[in-house]
């Protein structure tokens, strides 16, 4: 019996010794290839970014903005290559910026024990750089867009609630919602699209706690019913197929004109629709955490999506 005892511990520490050289290679390997371009000192701390301006940027023509976040743990390179939205901003003659948030190597997005956005320090990191941003470019200042993937999407939330005056409408991926809408005291209406997949097993679509998680996250369906009411939405949703696999929510007659999206899409993972899928060696290494990144899907395209909700929906006065 203590043979196989001794047995088993070996393997489980050859087990956790595999996934702490897989988790530091991987994060220093990041590190080095995804750097940034840009800096800016808030609080006191420099924070990065990783900007890309449109090869048909004319300063003449106030161009867009979309402000990209990317996920726990991870960089705006990754973010950058996911989302493959420097592509479509190219093609369209828009700027997008992907924010790093804190940590050291991979970062994260901090929201844990906030009860007032307007006071996180990664709101007033956002605040910043939009105002660096307007100072160096020809940016049309109503037309300022935010979206994030997972923890990414928890911020992106946070800024709906805190910034919803400057940035003009919002869009999240797989969103890991930490807090509740409640968190949004006295905030104006702002227009959302969302996409979560329905084998998403990091961030459950019908809500629960992962073993990664500090808090339970929501239903999808009840989030997305939640920020409707916030928008002071006809309570009804109208439901469409965008595709053979995913249905469209959508809550209309909303206060401003904020409209309120959710793209289900059937059998997706914790992954961008349309996006660049996870590398396969990634999705071993996150299964093997516990944390499996389920199926790609590309039947609906997350990003040109996102950029035409983002286009019908520029910033009203307030």
């Amino acid at each position: 019996m203590k043979r196989v005892l001794r047995v088993l511990l070996r393997a489980a520490g050859i087990y956790l010794a595999l996934l702490i050289t897989l988790a530091v290679g991987t994060a220093t390997y990041y590190s080095l290839y995804y750097q940034t371009n840009g800096s800016l000192v808030v609080d006191g701390k420099e924070r990065q970014y990783l900007l890309h301006v449109s090869k048909k940027y004319d300063r003449s023509k106030p161009a867009p903005l979309v402000i990209s976040l990317h996920g726990a743990m991870n960089w705006p390179g990754f973010q950058r290559d996911t989302t493959r939205w420097n592509a479509l901003a190219d093609e369209q003659g828009f700027l997008v910026v992907y924010p790093a948030g804190t940590g050291f190597g991979p970062r994260t997005w901090d929201m844990n024990g906030y009860g007032d956005p307007a006071k996180m320090k990664d709101v007033r990191f956002i605040a910043a750089l939009i105002d660096k941003l307007r100072a160096e470019y020809s940016i049309d200042a109503s037309r300022i867009y935010a979206d994030g993937l997972s923890n990414g999407g928890g911020m992106a939330f946070m800024l709906s609630c805190a910034l919803a005056h400057r940035i003009a409408a919002f869009g999240t991926v797989s969103a890991a919602q930490l807090l509740p809408q409640s968190v949004c005291r006295d905030a104006p209406p702002a227009p959302v699209i969302s996409f979560h997949g329905t084998r998403d097993r990091i961030v459950p679509y019908e809500g629960g706690q992962p073993w990664i998680a500090p808090l339970p996250f929501p239903d999808q369906r009840e989030w997305t019913a939640a920020w409707a009411a916030r928008n002071r939405c006809a309570p009804k949703p109208t439901l469409t197929m965008a595709a053979a696999d995913v249905q469209a929510m959508e809550y209309t007659g909303c206060a401003d004109n904020a409209s309120v999206v959710l793209y289900t899409v059937q059998g997706g993972g914790h992954q961008w629709p349309g996006g660049r899928p996870v590398p396969l060696w990634l999705v071993a290494q996150m299964t093997l955490m516990g944390l499996p990144i389920g199926p790609y899907a590309d039947s609906v395209n997350a990003t040109r999506t996102l950029w035409a909700f983002f286009r019908a929906h520029p910033l009203r006065q307030r």
